[in-house]
């Protein structure tokens, strides 16, 4: 193994506070910032620069029910048709706000969830 390979090991091996803290050894001894990068990517991402590429798009959705609606009912039906609830625990994600129904899903399956809630008279967001 290289040297090279030996170090990419040891690397990963680091908790995320040994990373954090190795970070900033290595900042304060080279004179740079990690975080100048990224505010320039933000900066690019927020309209700095027009020839940019665009940014990835999400892959993971989390459906989130902000309301449901007057016809409770049929969004309760929704839910437990677009999710694995039972029918208490898809009850009480229609009557909380801002309660997760699907997490970490793709984008496709994220929007047909959406509208068949939406069709059933609910309010929901994809985050």
């Amino acid at each position: 193994m290289t040297d090279l390979e030996k170090l990419v090991d040891q690397l990963s091996e680091l908790t995320v506070l040994e990373a954090a803290d190795l970070t900033k050894l290595l900042e304060e001894k080279w004179g740079v910032s990690a975080a100048a990068p990224v505010a320039a990517v933000a900066a690019v991402a927020a309209g700095g620069a027009s020839d940019a590429a665009p940014a990835e798009e999400k892959s993971e959705w989390n459906v989130v029910i902000q309301d449901h609606g007057a016809k409770k009912i049929d969004v309760i039906k929704a839910i437990r048709q677009v999710s694995s609830l039972g029918l208490k625990d898809a009850k009480e994600v229609a009557e909380t706000a801002g309660s997760v129904i699907l997490e970490a899903v793709a984008k496709e399956a994220a929007e047909d969830a959406k509208k068949k809630l939406e069709e059933a008279g609910a309010t929901v967001e994809l985050q």
